[in-house]
């Protein structure tokens, strides 16, 4: 991921075809962008590179890393899930062990009954399209997962590309919930949708107790995150 703030170097950036014609470049003044860590920035679709080009583009007299949601994804995709694949699969994996949406509320029932309504149909999702069924309990005390369930789980985080998996693993991670970013993956839900599911418990909480300035900003930071990934999964497909 790019972390620093550095001055703007170049003019002008644009998406180019790679002379291979095996994808797509961002060129900063006619010379290709690397990656952070240096190796070779070849996107997948044409779409995704003029986007990330545009996110360069529109940078000031600073470039911001905050501000190109899209780059970061994509760099993140070629420096840190593809030579760790493995271990995204078993970080992924490992969430249905403890997905947010099995641990539920024993008190207050208005809670009680907003989780049920939100979640469970996803969990019901889960079971029925993609044979992964997790059980419920209450509180915060760990729970068993059937492993078959697990394995099955494995086998859906394993057939998405880097790109993809990289999408994932940011859906998840954000969210809590490896059911969450599958949903969205395979467009069960949207990336919106997803956002009032990670933070049913927050939101509920600022409606009870009134504003907390770190909550808000919490959300409000999620929120932005996942509707990145979701805009990032769209160009990916060439929307």
């Amino acid at each position: 991921m790019l972390t620093k703030t550095i001055n703007r170097f170049y003019k002008k950036a644009e998406a180019a075809a790679d002379d291979s014609g095996s994808g797509w470049r961002v060129h900063l003044d006619g010379r290709a962008v690397k990656s952070p860590a240096k190796a070779e920035f070849l996107l997948p679709s044409e779409i995704l590179a003029r986007e990330i080009a545009a996110e360069w583009d529109a940078q000031g007299e600073k470039v911001q890393p905050a501000t190109m949601p899209i780059m970061q994804l994509a760099a993140t995709a070629i420096d840190r899930v593809r030579p760790h694949r493995d271990a995204v699969i078993a970080e992924l994996t490992g969430y249905g062990r403890s997905d947010l949406l099995c641990y539920r509320a024993s008190f207050p029932k208005d809670l009680i009954e907003r989780q049920a309504r939100v979640w469970q149909p996803l969990l019901d999702w889960a079971k029925s399209d993609l044979d992964v069924a997790l059980a419920v309990t209450e509180g915060v005390m760990p729970i068993s997962q059937d492993d078959q369930s697990l394995l099955r789980l494995q086998d859906h985080v394993k057939s998405f590309d880097d790109y993809h998996l990289t999408a994932l693993h940011s859906l998840t991670t954000v969210s809590g919930s490896v059911v969450i970013g599958l949903a969205v993956m395979k467009r069960e839900i949207d990336a919106q949708h997803a956002f009032e599911c990670a933070m049913l418990d927050e939101e509920y909480a600022i409606e009870q107790w009134g504003d907390d300035a770190e909550a808000v900003a919490r959300c409000e930071r999620h929120k932005s995150e996942l509707l990145a990934t979701g805009r990032y999964l769209e160009l990916l497909s060439g929307n």
